[in-house]
């Protein structure tokens, strides 16, 4: 019997925010139902001859809360009579508070969705307008409380940092009021500026102008320090929880275990293959669901597990790489590993390699050192 994740994937948005390149698009509500009735048959249609246990949901997008709860539902009863389902399972949905009410928080609890995810990125109304949020700082706090009211413990809040024209007192005070609402887990994100997005065109033409890469530091570290007299301990990059609260589907992903994913242009890590959905939305509703297997080698699986399992603060254990590939992992990497140890970027003790401060800041850099 197999243990999976399953990631499914609501492309729908009220509006695209302006930093996002996400597979997502706004102005197709009409395509609601047709979408939610190819992603229950794409379900009920997956073949394997493996008995597979779903140890993990998350609902992702887009924007799910978008849609309508009983939507959301029918597509949760797909995957609970499609494979077995483990009584601990973590079911999470991304919300937006913009898209939510107390009524679509009790339906979530009722069906069974257990960790809420808010899209916040800032509370303050300024920074919302410039990355184009359909919500403010009002609407978030009255999503939080709905949350509770609703019976919610496991909630975690999205923030963004290093925004255009944020200031290190701005983030403070956002964090600061995040904290006083108690989450169980906090994400937090230093803004990409990705191509082919208005932000990208904004940078560009000199309209947006970004901070600098000390205040971005600065803002991070600060976070780092401040969130442990609240109780939440580091476990990855960006990501900050409670005792127990830590987000075990995207563990999932960093460990390089089995998932599957539904949806428009959702990726699956299934019986060694990586592989997406199309990503064309008429297509995807008439039933044309797979994309293509991605050309994935045995060295792209090394580097993979390597940097995806350094972004943990636990970093990568030397038995769990032989555990895995059967190999030791100075006969892969050879003296790349011990290079990096002597710049500072790595560091090992008991057993595991883990990032340095430094490396955290240089992490991609990191990362391409250890492409094979």
């Amino acid at each position: 019997m197999g243990e999976i994740g399953v990631y499914i994937h609501i492309p729908f948005c009220v509006k695209k925010c302006l930093y996002c390149d996400f597979n997502s698009f706004s102005g197709k509500e009409e395509y609601f139902e047709e979408y939610k009735n190819s992603i229950v048959k794409e379900i009920e249609k997956f073949e394997t001859d493996r008995e597979l246990t779903v140890k993990t949901i998350f609902i992702g997008g887009g924007t799910p809360s978008v849609m309508p709860a009983e939507f959301i539902c029918d597509i949760l009863n797909a995957v609970g009579n499609k494979f077995n389902a483990d009584k601990n399972s973590e079911i999470s949905i991304e919300v937006n508070p913009g898209t939510a009410d107390f009524d679509k928080f009790k339906s979530y609890r009722e069906m069974g969705i257990n960790r809420i995810s808010v899209g916040a990125q800032s509370l303050e109304d300024r920074l919302l307008k410039v990355l184009g949020r359909v919500h403010n700082s009002e609407q978030f706090f009255e999503c939080a409380e709905w949350a509770k009211k609703a019976g919610f413990s496991n909630i975690n809040f999205d923030l963004m940092f290093a925004l255009p024209g944020q200031t290190l007192d701005e983030w403070k005070k956002t964090l600061s009021a995040a904290v006083k609402l108690n989450p169980s887990h906090l994400s937090l994100y230093s803004l990409i500026v990705e191509e082919e997005t208005p932000f990208f065109e904004m940078f560009e033409s000199g309209k947006l102008k970004s901070v600098s890469d000390d205040e971005d530091r600065a803002m991070y570290y600060w976070a780092r320090e401040f969130l442990k007299d609240f109780g939440y301990f580091q476990y990855e990059i960006s990501n900050f929880a409670k005792k127990g609260f830590e987000c075990r589907h995207n563990i999932t992903y960093w460990k390089r275990k089995e998932y599957l994913g539904f949806g428009l242009g959702a990726c699956s890590f299934f019986s060694g293959k990586r592989f997406h959905n199309n990503y064309d939305l008429l297509e995807y509703i008439a039933g044309s669901w797979f994309g293509e297997e991605e050309d994935f080698s045995k060295n792209d699986a090394f580097s993979e597990f390597m940097f995806l399992g350094l972004r943990m603060n636990d970093g990568i254990s030397l038995k769990e790489f032989y555990d895995y590939f059967g190999v030791e992992l100075d006969s892969v990497f050879g003296n790349k590993v011990e290079l990096l140890i002597e710049q500072k970027l790595l560091e090992e003790k008991s057993g595991r390699i883990c990032l340095t401060r430094k490396g955290v800041d240089l992490s991609n850099a990191v990362f391409r050192e250890l492409l094979l």
